[in-house]
Order: structure tokens, then C-alpha cells, then sequence
């Protein structure tokens, strides 16, 4: 009302002032009528007071978070907030520090990133990718969801940078990764042994020379002028001589590689899945699976149906989806045509590495 009467008094005589003026008085008329109406100690807080400060906080409830920096004397404690809301830490008796209550469970970010229990180090083209996913339906796993490369190709960027690829996990959860590559690389034993010796490692094996084919075909459909496979296999396929140094031939040296690992691991440490058993059995190549990793064995045959043109099982449609979830369109593909002559030298040349490895892992794969 006062500024009314105040503008009312001043209005005959604007036809004087310019218009800078004008505005600039109107400006300062504004301001002293907010002043009126909103009191100075009801927008400002002195900067000495703590006790308002943590009062307007704590009544916002959970709509606000409350600062760290909030510290209440004990006798000034408001009688309003629980004390289900306040907790004491080892600060001093004369104080109560109020912590940071957590944020609304929509925008929560549960558990910490640590650095794995399991890895899946191999073999390429064994079935490592279905093995994730089958594994990963398992409520106590989480997994990093593309191959890390980590200890084969970025070691220099230190375990921290590692830990960061990695997901979110739980006290009672299981972290996971895959990268295939880790069994064939000679650094890599000794590498994961420097960051636990602890760390189960899993290895998907399957018949070496179906394994060369699987391999090959899928380095053809990006390579269409690829030699071919006999080309790349045999230094002298007349003389039955494989060239252990193309990659798809060397891999299936599983013993070889093996030794390098158990220089570093316990054989205990180590478990084997049937790449072929994977195919026509996954429920218990899971069961095997859970048992080494100490969980309950939940991912069951109810989780798996056989896709026929795949010729691969797939994971059921989960409740509220829309479709099953079956591998992408490189897994399960038909393999390129291979002389007989060529595959029975390769079971030859393959037998006495196989016969070494069922030896060392105590099981027979029957690949012959």
C-alpha cells in the first residue's frame, strides 16, 4: 500500500523525467516493496547460524540431499527429525554430523567396480560368447559386456583403467569378463596371477580342427580373397605337414598352452567347458559351471530351447519380452566345404596334442 501512495505522488510529475529515469525509479520502487513484503532474515541466512540452515534441510526430506558440511551442536538438535535420520560418526562428543542420505532408488547406482573373480580366457571360436550370456542370466553374475583386451593388449594402462570397464557389482556378486585371446598369449598367466592368484579362469575348448574351419569361415566372410584353408593349414599337404604358425592351426594347441598357464595356476583353478556338450547339453555345462564358481545352481535346462537353423540353443523369452534371445548372426553359421583328405590329416597331426591335454585335464573330450 505504502508504494501505491508513494507512485500516486510522484505520477504528476513523470512528465519531467526522462526515460532512464523513469525505469530506474521504478526499479527501486520494486526493490523497497519486496524488502516489505519478504523480510531480509526469511531470504538470507547468516552465515554463523548452522541450526536454520540444517532445520530447512532436514524438512525437506528426501526431496533435497542433505550436505555433509551440515553439523548440529547435540543441544540444538531439532525435535522434528527422527533419529532414525541422524547418526554419529568418530567426531568429537560436542558435535552430530548428519550423513548423506541416499538418493532415490531410480537414480542409485548399486555396488562398486572391482577387478574380476572369473575370466573366460579362451578359445576363440569355442563358444565363449554363448557361455557369457548363458552364465550371465545368473542374478549373482555380472559381466563386462565386450572383450576388455586387457592383459594382451592394454596392460600399459594400469589395473585402475580395468576396473573401469568393469560393471557395477554387489558384495555377494560374481565379476566376469571374456576375452578369448588370453589363452594363447604368453604374457597373460603371469599377468592375472600379479593381480590375484585367486582368479578362476574358464576355458572353452572344442575339437581343434572344427574349431581351424569355424575359425577360418569367419575370417573369410571379412576377407573374401582369403587363401585357401588347405593353403593356409599344410607347408606341404602331399607330405601332410601343418603350419603350426597360421593362428587358426596354433590355437588348438590346447596342452601347449596349458602348460604355460599351470606355470602360474592351479590346475583346480581352471575349469573346462565341452564346446560340444555346450551345444547338445547346456544345462549342464552350466550346472559344472556354477558349481566351480561357487553359486547355486539356478540357470537350469528351463532357461534353454534348441533354434534348428542355428543348430544352436538359444535362452527362452524372459518374462515381459518380447522374443528369446538367441546369439547374433555370426554364431552358428555354416562352415565352409573342406577336403576330407585335408580334415583327416588334421585329426593326425591334432591326436597326440589331444591325447596330452585329456591326460593333464583328467577328461576325455573324445574329439578323435
Amino acid at each position: 500500500m505504502a508504494c501505491v501512495l508513494l507512485f500516486s505522488r510522484l505520477l504528476p510529475f513523470s512528465h519531467r523525467l526522462t526515460r532512464t529515469s523513469i525505469c530506474l525509479l521504478s526499479l527501486f520502487l520494486s526493490y523497497l516493496c519486496y524488502c516489505a513484503l519478504f523480510p531480509a532474515d526469511t531470504i538470507m541466512q547468516k552465515a554463523g547460524d548452522p541450526i536454520s540452515s540444517c532445520q530447512r534441510v532436514l524438512a525437506d526430506g528426501a526431496k533435497r540431499r542433505i550436505q555433509k558440511s551440515c553439523v548440529l551442536p547435540l543441544d540444538a538438535r531439532p525435535s522434528s527429525v527422527g533419529a532414525s535420520r541422524l547418526k554419529t560418526d568418530q567426531r568429537p562428543p560436542s558435535t552430530l554430523h548428519i550423513d548423506t542420505p541416499s538418493p532415490p532408488m531410480t537414480n542409485l547406482k548399486f555396488g562398486n567396480k572391482k577387478l574380476p573373480n572369473a575370466i573366460i580366457v579362451g578359445v576363440k571360436k569355442g563358444g565363449t560368447r554363448a557361455v557369457l550370456e548363458f552364465i550371465r542370466i545368473h542374478p549373482d553374475v555380472r559381466a563386462a559386456g565386450t572383450e576388455t583386451h586387457f592383459f594382451d593388449r592394454n596392460y600399459d594402462r594400469g589395473l585402475e583403467w580395468y576396473r573401469g570397464l568393469m560393471p557395477r557389482t554387489l558384495e555377494s556378486q560374481i565379476t566376469m569378463e571374456k576375452t578369448p585371446s588370453y589363452f594363447v598369449t604368453k604374457e597373460t598367466p603371469r599377468r592375472i596371477s600379479a593381480m590375484s592368484r585367486d582368479t578362476k579362469l574358464i576355458v572353452v575348448v572344442r575339437d581343434p580342427v572344427t574349431r581351424a574351419i569355424s575359425d577360418y569361415t569367419q575370417t573369410l566372410t571379412k576377407t573374401p580373397d582369403l587363401p585357401s584353408f588347405q593353403d593356409l593349414a599344410f607347408r606341404n599337404q602331399s607330405l601332410g605337414i601343418v603350419d603350426t604358425s597360421w593362428n587358426a592351426i596354433r590355437i588348438g594347441l590346447y596342452a601347449l598352452h596349458l602348460e604355460n598357464w599351470l606355470r602360474y595356476f592351479p590346475l583346480a583353478q581352471i575349469h573346462f567347458v565341452s564346446g560340444e556338450r555346450l551345444i547338445t547339453d547346456p544345462a549342464e555345462e552350466l550346472a559344472r559351471m556354477q558349481d566351480f564358481l561357487g553359486l547355486k545352481r539356478i540357470v537350469t535346462d528351463k532357461h534353454f530351447y534348441f533354434n534348428r537353423t542355428k543348430g544352436f540353443p538359444c535362452l527362452k523369452k524372459p518374462e515381459r519380452s518380447g522374443s528369446p534371445r538367441c546369439l547374433g548372426k555370426s554364431k552358428g553359421r555354416t562352415h565352409v566345404q573342406i577336403d576330407r583328405d585335408a580334415i583327416e590329416q588334421l585329426r593326425d597331426f591334432y591326436r597326440p596334442y589331444n591325447v596330452k591335454f585329456y591326460e593333464m585335464v583328467g577328461h576325455d573330450f573324445k574329439w578323435e
